[in-house]
């Protein structure tokens, strides 16, 4: 399962971490995979040590880093380093995938970034990967303004890939306004879950406890009632 998003900074990582705590609740193995980890230079934990932290998944790996906080492609070029290329991001995702019963797969940034090369030069995306993959795919979203258009975007480029996919809020605010409560009102038929902010400041116990009340059931979560979920938290 391919974990993207409407932009960067919108929550991937700790949805990719509840998504992993829920699995993990419903008695699965779950690996967690990031193709392409930036940022590196500032010595911050990866994403994949975030997810680890929070949700304790049986495997956790990152395949490249580089020191830029850059799109991939672009982090590689600038420290000189080789770009990923496709193919071994696909080898090892499916190596996990025969030792798990789920493979989390956590792009960067947003659904048509440049995440490395082809075997033939050509750029690849994280649509690229879910399709060569043949993965469902989740959708993180921003709850406020500007989310609809942008989900909708992320949605209909991967439904022409014939992707599946739904959609999480990453973070959910703990006093919702109006365009919040309408988008979340709009966003109903895609949504899988949402995650309330500040969550990945929880205590770890605490974070694996609550994870599967932020998902439905087709994320291995038991929310099925939006409206009283939101309130409760809010």
């Amino acid at each position: 399962m391919l974990v993207t998003g409407t932009d960067t900074e919108v929550g991937k990582t700790v949805v990719t971490a509840a998504i992993a705590a829920a699995v993990q609740a419903a008695g699965l193995r779950v690996a967690v995979i990031k193709p392409g980890q930036t940022g590196t230079a500032t010595g911050d934990p990866g994403d994949v040590d975030s997810v680890t932290r929070l949700a304790a998944p049986s495997t956790g790996r990152t395949l490249v880093s580089y020191p830029d906080p850059l799109a991939p492609l672009a982090a590689a070029r600038v420290a000189q380093m080789e770009p990923l290329e496709l193919y071994t991001a696909v080898d090892a995702i499916r190596a996990e995938a025969e030792k798990h019963d789920l493979v989390l797969v956590e792009g960067a940034g947003g659904l048509l970034v440049p995440m490395g090369l082809r075997p033939s030069g050509e750029p690849w995306t994280v649509a690229d990967l879910a399709v060569s993959l043949g993965t469902p795919a989740v959708v993180v979203a921003r709850a406020g303004l500007g989310t609809l258009n942008h989900t909708a975007l992320t949605l209909e480029a991967l439904e022409r890939r014939g992707v599946p996919a739904g959609v999480v809020i990453g973070a959910w605010p703990a006093e919702p306004e109006l365009v919040h409560w309408t988008n979340l009102t709009d966003l109903v038929p895609n949504l899988l879950g949402a995650v309330p902010m500040g969550a990945g400041a929880m205590d770890p116990g605490v974070f694996r406890r609550s994870a599967p009340g932020w998902l439905t059931p087709d994320l291995y979560g038991v929310l099925d009632d939006w409206r009283a979920w939101a309130e409760e938290i809010s």
